[in-house]
Formats: structure tokens, C-alpha cells, sequence
């Protein structure tokens, strides 16, 4: 599980060397995966331990061991949750942020046994078991941001070559000026073409649109087929012209290309994140709806 406040760096997801033979130890590593390894030694301890307590019924939500799990997941939860505000306060060792963030991780995913074992496999169409699945997708879309920040910040780098975004776009800008120039001899329903093509942006289309990765078929993709088709071996002006039009109009498209791949990416490494907040304090509103249904009603 993480939290906006809970964004880390492409460098800081792993073990990376820097510069001089030194190496970066991300928060997935921290200590050696100590939080990994506690986590996982608490899980398994967890399991054996619903395997093992002979409890008739077998071990649910309404038994001391289900009160016990829920209680200790209440409180990891409502932990989990602070890290947005613990990113205000830097400190050094044990409680460094990396610190943090590594336990955020690793006790959050132990949060698919504690969750599930306290339920005792009890699922229904009822306010606790609406917890339980808004648990899953914090934790899933936690998952996904790790993922994400794992394979996505090298693929951006590539893809800018060293450029910036505002660069890209003045590339855009650039071209669409040259076009605007190189149409003025156009007729009509050529220049009206033309500018379909430069009214063209990479933004167009929303947020899904601009997450997809299908290509996207737009005026400048239409305008180059068809001075493409127009152009010629010929050396008049008109054919001239026509080759400028088809030469600028394929440095559009792949400006434009790069562009969107360049937010596709950006997108990518962001848009879990408005899955991730707003479900995490969904699920508090739900974990308090279970308390005072479970201690009021039951």
C-alpha cells in the first residue's frame, strides 16, 4: 500500500550504481529486504497459527483470534495511511523515509493475510466484506505504482533522448509554423487539410485516449497519406510543394508519437495514484462502518 505522499524515484525503487562504483539501495532493498523478510516471517506465522488454534467454529471474525487480527489490521491500516504525512518530517536511519516507505510496502502486503485470515473466508454481500475488497484494491493498485516506478522511469528517460517535454513541444510548434508557411499556396480544400493537421495536438482525445497505446489516427496522419499519394518524381513547383507538405507531415507524426508516448508514460507512472488515495480513505470509511456495526449491532 502507498500513498500520494509515497511517490518514489525511478532510482530509488532498487538497487542502482552511481557514478564511482557507489551503489543506491532503494526502499525494496532496504537492510536487505528487512521488511520483506518481517513481513513474510509474520504472514507465515499467521497461517500456522490458523492452521494450529483449535477453535469451534474454526477461526472468523467473531473469535478472539479474528478480534485480535482485525484490531492489529485496523491499526496497520490507519498506519499505512500516515505516510503521506510522515513524508513532511525527514529524519536519518531507522526512521529515514526509505525506512518508512519499505515497511509501507511489505506490511501492507502482509495485509492480504491478516484481512483475509480475520474474515475466515466469511465473504458476503455486507459492509464487512466491502472492507475486505477495498483492502484487495488499495493493495493491488499499490501494487501496480511499484511496478510502474520499477519498469516505466528508464522507458521515459529513452524515449525523451535527452530532451525535455517543453522541447517536444516546441518541436510541435516549430513544425506547425513551417506548415502553416508551406500551405499558404494551396487551394482551399488543400490548405483546409493542411490545417486540420496543425490543429492537431498530442493532449487531444482525454486522459484514456492519451493512456492508450493503440495508435491514433488524426489529421495528421490523414493530411500525410494524402499529399504522400500526391507527390511525385516531377520537379515542378506544385510537385515541390507537395514534397515539402509530405516531408514536414512525417515530422509531425513522429513528433507527435513521441510526445504521447512521452505523457502515456508520465500517465502511467500518476494514474494509479487516483485509484490508490481515494480508495484508501473509501476503505476508513468502510473499516468504521464494520467497528460499529460489529461492537453496535451484533
Amino acid at each position: 500500500m502507498a500513498t500520494r505522499g509515497a511517490e518514489p524515484t525511478g532510482g530509488e525503487i532498487d538497487r542502482t550504481t552511481l557514478k564511482g562504483g557507489v551503489q543506491h539501495e532503494g526502499f525494496l532493498r532496504y537492510r536487505r529486504l528487512y521488511w520483506a523478510k518481517m513481513a513474510g516471517a509474520i504472514s507465515a506465522t499467521l497461517i500456522v497459527a490458523y492452521l494450529l488454534i483449535d477453535i469451534k467454529p474454526r477461526p472468523n471474525g467473531g473469535s478472539w483470534f479474528g478480534y485480535t487480527l482485525g484490531t492489529a489490521g485496523v491499526l496497520l491500516i490507519v498506519w499505512l495511511a500516515f505516510l503521506g504525512v510522515r513524508k513532511r518530517a525527514m529524519t536519518p536511519g531507522r526512521w529515514s523515509l526509505k525506512a518508512w516507505t519499505s515497511a509501507h510496502v511489505y506490511l501492507g502486503l502482509s495485509l492480504i493475510v491478516i484481512g483475509t485470515l480475520h474474515t475466515g473466508f466469511q465473504l458476503g454481500w455486507n459492509v464487512h466484506t466491502l472492507a475486505w475488497v477495498l483492502m484487495m484494491i488499495v493493495i493491488l493498485s499499490g501494487l501496480f505504482g511499484i511496478t510502474a516506478y520499477t519498469t516505466l522511469p528508464g522507458k521515459l528517460s529513452t524515449n525523451r533522448d535527452e530532451t525535455t517535454e517543453a522541447q517536444m513541444l516546441e518541436t510541435l510548434a516549430d513544425i506547425n509554423r513551417q506548415l502553416f508557411d508551406a500551405a499558404q499556396p494551396l487551394e482551399a480544400g488543400s490548405a483546409a487539410v493542411v490545417q486540420r493537421a496543425i490543429d492537431e495536438n498530442a493532449f487531444s482525445g482525454g486522459i484514456w485516449r492519451r493512456l492508450s497505446s493503440r495508435q491514433q489516427i488524426g489529421g495528421t496522419a490523414e493530411a500525410l497519406a494524402e499529399f504522400r499519394a500526391r507527390s511525385s518524381a516531377g520537379d515542378s513547383p506544385l510537385d515541390t510543394l507537395y514534397d515539402r507538405l509530405e516531408a514536414l507531415l512525417s515530422r509531425k507524426q513522429a513528433a507527435l508519437a513521441r510526445v504521447r508516448r512521452h505523457l502515456r508514460i508520465k500517465g502511467l507512472l500518476q494514474v494509479w495514484l487516483y485509484i490508490h488515495v481515494p480508495v484508501t480513505f473509501a476503505l476508513l470509511a468502510a473499516l468504521s462502518a464494520h467497528i460499529i456495526s460489529v461492537f453496535f449491532y451484533w
